[in-house]
């Protein structure tokens, strides 16, 4: 596939770098770094939320109920 594809200066100058580095044609490189860039995701780690006991002394399971006690006080 032929297209054009306006690059920011610091994909551009990435760019340079790989074709000066490694011998690549523009088309070579922008590929490279278009492979990098989504073999990035398939790494990523899984999300995990950090709870902390904070000593709240009433229920706030019900956020809806921690709402309207918090509006009558």
């Amino acid at each position: 596939m032929r297209t054009t594809v306006n690059l920011t200066p610091d994909v551009e100058a990435e760019v340079a770098r790989l074709r000066r580095e490694q011998g690549l044609g523009t088309s070579e490189a922008v590929v490279a770094l278009a492979r990098r860039g989504m073999d990035r995701g398939s790494t990523s780690q899984r999300f995990v939320q950090r709870t902390a006991p904070l000593g709240a002394r009433i229920d706030v399971t019900d956020i809806g109920a921690v709402l309207d006690l918090l509006d009558h006080e």
